[in-house]
């Protein structure tokens, strides 16, 4: 090739990458954007508030695999007709959602704003067809029937590719409340920290949410200490991040006193030193299937705990990776950590020194 084709072919190819480049950094800072705009509008009062940029996921080479074998549920009649009407389809047209649960005496409601490929007419009208619409200052907010429920759910376009939505029967004053206040500054900081992973879940303590945290765990994992020092708890994050075909995931537990911290470092290190024990117990080895406890290993192995100290608050961080092999594990099979890896009191170990960071 002469010497001016090979200089065409450079310029044409820097040409080509600056505008990837500058379409990436683009992309990237609109999305930036939407995130947190999505965010700034969740109410200050919730107990916990969950986030998932489904553009960002659908990239990843992890949630790829994820999707391709996670069962596939049941389309319900009612989302068929939906779908048939409207043309939105969540696997394909939804790119972010934050929801906010806001707990009241004995029941709890939800608060959500949905970004997406939204055709506006179509769901409008499908909209007025099977609810009701009223009109709100400058808004118009249309109900819907819960198929099998006396509950409703409102809804109204904040843009064309944004809606806003709740089971509660105040559409208009979630969208009307002033935010400015000390909880929208707490909330705001654990938001932006959290600000590089694209699934993550906040949770303000309430009363017993520590205990009811714990009562989710496997009955091998479950322990009344772990309770206690997760009641104690003032903030939960839990992150996932993926990297190529992998997830990390970051749980934060954040509280006043760093004595509660020290102790939950300590018994989280216990159960992870136990848990791998039992796995390597030779009746476990036995029972479960060798490509299943070495999926199971591989995840304890990757488990660091540590210590933070965020001035105001001692935090205690856990890191988990989960792998492929994990996803195929958990998909064939059910966990067998052995029920004595997890004692009430584990033996203190040693916890990580105190850092000072952000996740």
């Amino acid at each position: 090739m002469k010497r001016r084709a090979w200089i065409g072919v450079v310029a044409l190819t820097a040409v080509l990458c600056s505008i990837a480049i500058l379409g990436y950094q683009r992309w990237r800072a609109q999305n930036e954007t939407a995130r947190s705009d999505a965010l700034a509008l969740m109410p200050p009062e919730a107990g916990a508030v969950l986030f998932a940029d489904f553009d960002e996921l659908r990239r990843a080479p992890f949630f790829a695999q994820l999707f391709a074998w996670a069962p596939k549920p049941q389309a319900d009649a009612d989302y068929a007709e939906f779908l048939k009407n409207t043309g939105f389809d969540y696997e394909r047209d939804l790119d972010r959602l934050a929801i906010a649960v806001l707990r009241r005496s004995n029941d709890s409601s939800l608060f959500a704003v949905a970004d997406g490929k939204f055709d506006r007419e179509k769901i409008i009208a499908y909209a007025r067809k099977i609810g009701s619409a009223a009109t709100n200052g400058s808004r118009e907010i249309f109900s819907v029937s819960l198929s099998g429920s006396s509950r409703k759910i409102s809804f109204t376009f904040l843009s064309k590719k944004r809606i806003a939505l709740t089971d509660d029967a105040g559409l208009a004053v979630f969208l009307a409340a002033k935010k400015a206040n000390a909880d929208t500054t707490e909330w705001r900081a654990r938001f932006e920290r959290l600000a590089g992973s694209p699934v993550f879940a906040v949770i303000r303590q309430g009363a017993g949410t520590g205990t009811e945290l714990a009562a989710q765990a496997p009955g091998g994992l479950r322990s009344p200490e772990l309770s206690t020092l997760l009641d104690q708890l003032q903030w939960i994050t839990l992150a996932g991040k993926p990297e190529n075909d992998r997830l990390r995931v970051v749980a934060e537990g954040e509280c006043a006193a760093e004595a509660t911290a020290r102790q939950l470092a300590d018994l989280l290190n216990g159960v992870v030193i136990l848990a791998q024990a039992g796995l390597n117990d030779a009746k476990t080895r036995q029972q479960l299937d060798p490509t299943t406890r070495e999926a199971y290993l591989e995840l304890l192995k990757s488990a660091d705990v540590a210590r933070l100290d965020r001035g105001d608050t001692k935090s205690v961080r856990l890191i988990l990776e989960i792998t492929p092999k994990f996803l195929e594990a958990a998909r064939t099979a059910s966990p067998a950590i052995p029920p004595n890896t997890t004692p009430n009191t584990p033996q203190p170990q040693k916890s990580a020194p105190q850092k000072k960071g952000h996740t």
